[in-house]
């Protein structure tokens, strides 16, 4: 079982993936895959965790913040890199991640998403 077919980031979660039509922050993000879990990694320095709101619905892992730049008001940059406002970001899940068992957490800046796989157990089936 791989990556791919857990987790469709390539063209379909790219197509569906919805960001505002200015300038946006977009955390970078790793998934790594483990024998029993995959784990998502996004950076998102200066974000507390009660800003962030994650949530599954048709099979669609959504994440949603936004980066606030009230406390830079009045500031003026001479350069910048970090871009502000609000972020959304879709992962289309397979029916090989156990959705009611997703757990979140933020440390040191960096939310990290744990998307358990199924267990499959064999049985046997009796012919009648």
């Amino acid at each position: 079982m791989s990556t791919k077919e857990l987790v469709q980031t390539k063209k379909e979660a790219l197509q569906e993936e919805r960001t505002s039509p200015e300038k946006y922050y977009m955390p970078l993000t790793d998934i790594m895959e483990y024998e029993d879990r995959l784990v998502l990694h996004m950076d998102m320095p200066g974000i507390s965790k009660d800003k962030v709101r994650i949530n599954v619905e048709d099979s669609k892992l959504n994440v949603e913040t936004e980066f606030n730049s009230e406390k830079y008001s009045g500031l003026k940059p001479l350069y910048s890199e970090y871009n502000v406002g609000p972020f959304t970001r879709s992962f289309t899940l397979s029916t090989k991640i156990d959705q009611a068992k997703i757990e979140a957490a933020m440390k040191d800046g960096v939310l990290s998403i744990t998307l358990p796989k199924k267990v499959e157990l064999a049985r046997k089936i009796s012919v009648n």
